[in-house]
């Protein structure tokens, strides 16, 4: 650990004591406002930022890392991450510090803006605190209203849009590889925001795809040819987000009591056209058609079980915004569709991989509110 802090972090802050701004920005997102430079925070200061770390505001607790809310002498909220003292995993500790050079240097209004860290005393994350928590904390907890489909519409163009920048947009590519809705914080305003990026990797402009072991991640949102190769490309990222869509349009957990998948249960219904049989009931009919329709065939293609006919979040934004939708470009060859057909899902990870390995290390509603 010694090792990994005087040398990792001298080269670190060696290179990222300015803004990562305009420099990183594509055509397609100038509109998107330079950030400040992100500062170094003591360890005191965030001390008295969380009241001492206090249980009181602990918002978030994964197996490596909690999450604290707190604020600072100017009055900003802020949440902090830090990596748990009883961790003793190098691999945990070099996780985390790839997170601080991975979200160090993305800038985009749906990715969630690292404020600083501090590496005294342990390793900590600053990010901006939302306040109404992730897109899971909202749709799936029984005491808040049911999310309106405007609502739910916003967040998926957002996240959307989030993960292009993430995979086109950066000066190096970033597949996130834990797009779920616990991992997409929301605003006051309900834009999207994606946060932890403990899984991300950076993927170098001349490789195709990248090969990972162990494979970590989330059930439900697996893509067959990582979890059964340990491939990631961005159509690792597609798929997932992919079951997200689902997730918004149906209001369903990715994965329900006995262990079915939701793209195991929405692919048939979706290639039937039946779309209305998809969507929140607890909507009551209050959705757009024309937008449904969008999202719908978008996650259709995202779910694909082959990677190749999957399409890039490029192609993704063009099905959900506006423009007449051309499912023949889509569609596939009769052999491909054969194998689109046989089932394989939640069930199968259980007899590929012991349940350690596959668990998400993710928070499950990190940088969230209570």
């Amino acid at each position: 650990m010694n090792y990994i802090r005087s040398y990792s972090f001298k080269r670190l802050f060696s290179f990222k004591r300015r803004s990562f701004g305009k420099e990183f920005l594509t055509p397609e997102d100038k509109e998107t406002p330079e950030r400040p430079t992100w500062k170094c925070f003591s360890y005191q200061e965030l001390f008295e930022a969380t009241n001492g770390f206090c249980s009181e505001n602990l918002v978030g607790k994964g197996g490596y890392a909690e999450v604290y809310k707190g604020k600072l002498e100017d009055n900003e909220e802020i949440a902090v991450k830090r990596l748990t003292k009883s961790c003793n995993d190098e691999r945990k500790e070099k996780e985390f510090l790839t997170e601080i050079g991975t979200i160090g240097h993305v800038c985009h209004p749906n990715v969630l803006p690292l404020l600083g860290c501090c590496i005294d005393n342990g390793l900590y994350l600053v990010f901006e605190f939302s306040s109404r928590g992730s897109v899971a904390s909202l749709l799936h907890d029984e005491n808040e209203p049911v999310m309106e489909w405007k609502i739910r519409h916003k967040i998926a163009l957002g996240t959307a849009r989030g993960l292009h920048y993430l995979h086109k947009g950066c000066q190096r590519r970033i597949i996130h590889r834990d797009i779920k809705a616990s991992n997409v914080l929301l605003t006051s305003d309900f834009e999207p925001q994606i946060s932890d990026f403990g899984l991300a990797k950076w993927l170098p402009s001349q490789w195709t795809h990248h090969s990972i072991a162990p494979i970590e991640g989330t059930f439900g949102h697996l893509a067959p040819e990582y979890y059964l190769h340990g491939i990631v490309d961005e159509k690792t990222d597609v798929f997932a987000f992919g079951v997200f869509l689902l997730e918004l349009i149906s209001g369903k957990k990715p994965v329900d009591g006995s262990n079915q998948s939701l793209h195991n249960w929405a692919r048939p219904i979706l290639k039937g056209g039946e779309l209305e049989k998809v969507v929140d009931p607890s909507l009551e009919g209050a959705y757009d058609v024309s937008e449904l329709t969008r999202l719908a065939f978008a996650a259709s293609l995202c779910i694909r079980s082959s990677s190749t006919w999957r399409p890039t979040m490029t192609q993704v934004l063009e099905v959900m915004e506006e423009g007449e939708i051309d499912k023949d470009k889509w569609k596939m060859e009769e052999d491909e569709e054969e194998e689109e057909d046989v089932i394989w899902g939640f069930e199968d990870l259980e007899y590929e991989y012991e349940y350690d390995s596959l668990s998400s290390t993710s928070l499950p509603d990190s940088v969230t509110s209570n």
